[in-house]
């Protein structure tokens, strides 16, 4: 379980912290606030652990509010928000039941999100809570765009269409572009690229999103860590006929074993591949190849569905920490007027904003490295929703008032 309190409007972090093996015996948390603290606690449920983490903030030593009745609200991150919800909301029974209703579609994400929501909820009856979606910046994606060929009444009756995932981060590293850009939202095309474990490109444009990499679930779209991404949904039915492999095994395969983990069969993080590639691993140089060029398919598909392109953003751990797959995403792509300059993201430095492109009239595509903060995405929609002034679309005009505009100067 991870928490952080925000103070607002200011936007300042007083605490955050992380409690791990919840349930499971040995549970570690790890607090900071003016200083850093690693405590053994036993946390046997997530109420332990909501209770541990409020004692915490109110603690004498390490604590940042003498008491819990300091706190005005609280938001709840939900992975999947279906077509019931397309922004952040206050939770009510209702949402609660939309939410719960939304489960089948995430499994594995969704009963957790609830039994957080629930149990917070229960400790901190007198305060407003808010549900923020992952899903919610992807609602605008047209029906073109998130209809599969399939039987249509798979969609009407079972909900069988693209949603898209890490919304919140395309929402956060797009808005702070068009911030760095000078630009309205509405006067910009992005390709934002979510490089990590998990990995979704989202076409922006005019401050919507219109298409996404990831699908009905997580799995589709780029290479990943341990997920397939785009394959013949003809191959796990043949392996699974070929060897007796079941569809929970085949589910497992493909989430799990797959990925640059299965192409290596051995690595997931980028760094060991990039290391035993230099070492002259066939298989980790093949996967690197793999990934960067299904990165580079979606840049050239979602600039042919914009009709143009303003700027590429990377992010998350990958995207902001790679040269070497931004370079081989970005290679070969001057024709589109995308050219990165290699001391600019050679020098780009860890945890910064960095314009890494060449500064060329002929390659006018900006590109742009952005660390994700998810978080203030969740506090902006939070306090905003406390205001009365949320909207999903005009909630980060703050951001073109931020004073450090210009990009790290790699």
């Amino acid at each position: 379980m991870k928490y952080t309190l925000w103070e607002m409007p200011t936007r300042k972090r007083l605490a955050s912290g992380m409690i791990e093996r919840v349930g499971i015996g040995n549970s570690t948390i790890r607090h900071k606030s003016a200083e850093s603290v690693v405590l053994k606690r036993d946390c046997s449920n997530h109420e332990a652990a909501i209770g541990l983490a409020l004692d915490l903030l109110t603690d004498t030593e390490y604590g940042v509010v003498n008491d819990v009745s300091e706190i005005d609200a609280v938001g709840h991150r939900v992975v999947h928000g279906g077509e019931k919800f397309n922004h952040s909301v206050r939770i009510t029974e209702g949402v609660i039941r939309g939410v719960e209703e939304c489960s089948a579609l995430a499994p594995l994400h969704n009963p957790p999100n609830l039994m957080g929501i629930r149990v917070a909820m229960s400790q901190m009856k007198s305060i407003p809570h808010i549900a923020i979606f992952d899903t919610a910046f992807l609602a605008t994606i047209p029906i073109h765009a998130y209809i599969y060929a399939l039987p249509f009444e798979w969609y009407e009756n079972h909900g069988i269409r693209r949603y898209g995932f890490h919304g919140t981060s395309h929402l956060y590293v797009s808005r702070r572009a068009s911030g760095l850009l000078h630009r309205k939202p509405s006067e910009l095309k992005l390709i934002t690229l979510h490089i990590g474990n998990g990995v979704s490109i989202t076409a922006v444009k005019d401050g919507v999103a219109i298409d996404h990499s990831m699908g009905f679930t997580p799995l589709e779209g780029a290479v990943m860590g341990t997920r397939c991404g785009d394959v013949d949904p003809a191959i796990p039915l043949y392996m699974m006929e070929k060897k007796g492999i079941t569809p929970e095994q085949m589910n497992h395969i493909l989430n799990k074993k797959s990925g640059v983990l299965g192409i290596t069969g051995k690595y997931v993080d980028r760094r060991d591949i990039i290391r035993a590639a230099s070492e002259g691993d066939d298989r980790c140089l093949l996967a690197i190849d793999i990934e960067s060029y299904r990165l580079k398919k979606y840049i050239g598909a979602y600039v042919a569905a914009m009709g143009g392109l303003d700027a590429l953003v990377f992010t998350a751990g990958v995207g902001e920490n790679s040269p070497l797959y931004r370079e081989k995403a970005c290679k070969d792509l001057e024709s589109l007027g995308i050219k990165l300059d290699p001391k600019k993201n050679n020098a780009a430095v860890k945890r910064s904003e960095a314009d890494i492109g060449v500064e060329d009239p002929r390659y006018p595509v900006k590109i742009l490295v952005i660390p994700t903060n998810e978080e203030l995405v969740f506090v902006e929609d939070v306090y905003a929703i406390l205001l009365g002034t949320y909207d999903l679309h005009t909630n980060f005009e703050y951001i073109f008032q931020r004073e450090d505009f210009a990009p790290n100067p790699a």
